[in-house]
């Protein structure tokens, strides 16, 4: 199980997932942040990233803040 910071830019024009260093990583995503679009696509591109099922990557905190702090289960 892994923990990671992200900064989350929602409503961008252009998605992207930055690695910052280890754990802390920049995100945009074209969704807005209304009715938990924006956290959704967060979560579908971590779980592309890392190459998981999307069950094992969760938001534990900041849920409805820029900064989040997200799960990733082994």
């Amino acid at each position: 199980m892994r923990y990671i910071h992200v900064k989350v830019t929602a409503g961008a024009k252009k998605e992207f997932l930055k690695q910052k260093s280890g754990d802390h990583f920049e995100v945009s995503v074209k969704e807005k942040a209304e009715h938990n679009l924006a956290n959704k696509r967060v979560l579908e591109l971590f779980a592309l990233h890392f190459k998981i099922p999307l069950s094992k990557v969760r938001i534990i905190n900041g849920h409805r803040s820029p900064s989040k702090l997200l799960v990733v289960e082994d």
